[in-house]
């Protein structure tokens, strides 16, 4: 009889833990934590920030153009929209630049064709990229380029 009832107070604490989710442990953080390069103008990014990605294959009906434009001897990038098929769809340009000192800095185009945006580089490599966001909620990353300093020849 002893047996039974000490293998029954077993069983209920085994279903206990089971239905509680008591069997494991997770460690997640108290609040959402940003990562290197995320975040506004002025932030600090690492050197992993430096590495050009591939760009995503845009449909054609919602075909864009942006030109990242040499930097001049100060230093500054002009990144110019050029627009495109679906230039009707584009909601918003985003443009970061990702700074040899480590910086990130982020600037919005407008969507009409011709508009632009000049960002303040450094007189190295920086990198830049450009992404547009559609109206129906897709975003593509058009341009990721590196920014060379020029150099007199």
């Amino acid at each position: 009889m002893q047996y039974r009832v000490t293998f029954s107070i077993i069983i209920l604490i085994c279903a206990a833990l089971a239905i509680a989710g008591c069997t494991g442990t997770q460690n997640t953080p108290a609040a959402p934590v940003a990562g290197p390069g995320t975040g506004s103008p002025g932030t600090s990014a690492s050197a992993g920030n430096m590495v050009v990605s591939p760009t995503d294959a845009v449909p054609e009906y919602n075909m864009v153009t942006a030109d990242v434009g040499e930097k001049d001897y100060l230093g500054n990038i002009p990144v110019i929209f050029q627009g495109g098929m679906g230039q009707i769809h584009v909601k918003k340009i985003d443009v970061t630049l990702y700074r040899s000192d480590g910086l990130v800095k982020t600037a919005t185009i407008g969507i009409k064709k011709g508009d632009l945006v000049e960002l303040e580089g450094t007189k190295q490599t920086d990198r830049v990229v450009v992404r547009v966001s559609m109206d129906n909620g897709q975003s593509y990353t058009i341009n990721d380029v590196m920014s060379p300093y020029r150099t007199r020849q």
